[in-house]
């Protein structure tokens, strides 16, 4: 592959709804236990550091499981749908 290409990633359908399944169960968690649940994922986004994802109800383990870039292709995905 050349550095001037665009790479190209696809979720598959399954994998889509498995993530949105869990960034709802870690928002859930976060604000039941009193964070900010936007800025605890996007902090957890950014810096990749699991301490911004409350272990309640293993919402840390279920963040763990998927790639921070798949994360941000789903709220990415889900704003523009919004637009």
């Amino acid at each position: 592959m050349e550095f001037n290409e665009t790479m190209k990633i696809k979720l598959g359908f399954d994998r889509e709804q498995e993530v949105r399944d869990v960034i709802q169960k870690v928002y859930e968690a976060l604000k039941i236990k009193g964070y900010d649940p936007i800025s605890q994922i996007v902090g957890y986004i950014l810096s990749g550091d699991p301490t911004y994802i409350t272990s309640y109800n293993g919402a840390r383990g279920l963040i763990a499981k998927i790639e921070r870039d798949e994360l941000l292709e789903e709220v990415v995905k889900n704003y523009i749908k919004t637009l």
